[in-house]
């Protein structure tokens, strides 16, 4: 098999539609990407099936959409202000900057190769900062939220008031974050603008551990349900120097990127830093009262933090595939899980003539209720068999002579490339049980 590179990916994302870089006619903006028609297709799918995971799947947890723009002492709260910072170098010489923890700085520059040419390490703080109202000074400043847990947290007394939800429960969120990050690198890895999937869970005091260990493993049974490969992923627990100052213990999900192993998600256990920082801001009682016994305390919060992003680049290292045919010809192949492949059919008419077109677009668009179709009649069957392969279309439908004469087409399946035929009343049914039942063929 053929290595998966970062390059190869990057070429076929432009290619194919998936992902573009942001402002390309004007030069590029570095660290900010667009996504096209079918990444923004990707992207939505992995997010719902998180979604379907967090929510559907739990009688105890709810959603919430929090703004971007919040109070300013929010993030006083939260440390962010003071804490969320990065050292940097600057060198003398060619003016790069780099982060401290991340270069020797006894070394030379890595841009220009200059000896002794490094700063001493400054403190950057990587939230985005803009002004709200007509006046811009210090008080006007308020900043892009750099991770979409605050709004939770702000928002936990409204939820239990609204929702007669107890705990323990979940509070799960999809959003936007900003980081002003000074290294952008690794395609969409590590970028200015982002998406969260957050859940925070929160618990009484002394069963924190408890819920821990039982989101860790769900968390990562998450993933294995998504058909990433199980020896990609691995467990990283922080020790002392990598712990957050507010958590009590965490873990990160690593997964094998082309780039090598690369955090993916984060469970952590926040005790109630979070509640009593802003219970302590703001002046008002985040305790929660239990029915029950009528005891009130603060809860602890077991968090589970993944990159939306991050899951798209991971889908897509993981689905990317070459393969040598009988032949000698090599097919280039996303073995995405069905579930969250950016089209899931493609309709493809066998002939242009002889009624067989017309057939084939009523039956797209017959499909089209229960899937992400797409009808293509241009070229050659094999060569459109390698367009749906390359995007990562688990189901190819061919109409041909045959269904004009008893109604069934053939069912291709991307990974095996097997054909069967299917009666059109059973056709839905059977992509659908191909779906559930769907086991990612190994190489």
């Amino acid at each position: 098999m053929a290595e998966t590179t970062m390059e190869k990916i990057v070429s076929l994302c432009k290619r194919r539609g998936f992902i573009f870089q942001s402002s390309e006619i004007y030069g590029g903006l570095s660290g900010a990407w667009d996504y096209g028609p079918l990444g923004v297709q990707l992207k939505n799918n992995i997010r719902d099936f998180w979604w379907k995971e967090m929510t559907q799947m739990h009688d105890n947890i709810v959603g919430l959409d929090a703004s971007i723009l919040m109070h300013p002492k929010v993030w006083e709260a939260s440390g962010h202000v003071a804490n969320f910072t990065d050292p940097m170098v600057d060198c003398k010489q060619c003016k790069n900057r780099f982060r401290a923890d991340q270069i020797d700085l006894t070394a030379a520059c890595p841009n220009c190769g200059t000896k002794d040419s490094f700063t001493e390490p400054r403190n950057f703080n990587l939230m985005f900062s803009t002004h709200i109202g007509a006046v811009h000074d210090e008080g006007s400043t308020i900043y892009l939220r750099p991770e979409t847990a605050q709004g939770i947290y702000l928002d936990f007394k409204n939820v239990v008031q609204s929702s007669r939800v107890k705990i323990p429960f979940g509070i799960a969120q999809v959003g936007k974050a900003f980081r002003n990050e000074i290294t952008t690198k690794n395609f969409i890895f590590r970028s200015l603008e982002f998406e969260q999937m957050e859940m925070q869970y929160f618990v009484k005091p002394g069963s924190d551990e408890k819920w821990f260990s039982f989101w860790r493993e769900q968390r990562m049974e998450f993933y294995h349900k998504m058909g990433i490969t199980p020896s990609r992923l691995r467990w990283h627990r922080h020790g002392p120097d990598e712990l957050a100052f507010y958590a009590k213990d965490a873990y990160d999900i690593q997964f094998l990127f082309p780039m090598g192993w690369q955090e993916l998600e984060g469970v952590h256990n926040r005790t109630d830093y979070d509640l009593n920082q802003h219970q302590k801001f703001s002046g008002k009682d985040l305790s929660y009262l239990e029915q029950e016994t009528h005891e009130r305390y603060i809860p602890y919060v077991v968090e589970t933090s993944a990159g939306l992003t991050r899951n798209v680049l991971m889908a897509l290292s993981d689905a990317y595939t070459e393969e040598t045919l009988e032949g000698g010809d090599v097919r280039t192949v996303l073995r995405f899980h069905p579930a969250i492949a950016p089209i899931t059919v493609a309709v493809l008419p066998l002939v242009k003539k002889d009624g067989i077109s017309e057939l084939s677009e009523k039956l797209e668009r017959q499909l089209r209720e229960d899937f992400a179709t797409f009808y293509d009649q241009g070229g050659a069957i094999g060569r459109r068999y390698r367009r749906m392969d390359e995007i990562g279309t688990p189901y190819c439908v061919t109409v041909d002579y045959q269904t004009l004469d008893d109604n069934t087409v053939t069912l291709r399946f991307r990974d095996s490339m097997e054909q069967v035929r299917v009666h059109l009343d059973d056709l839905v049914a059977r992509i659908h049980l191909e779906t559930k039942q769907y086991k990612r063929v190994e190489e």
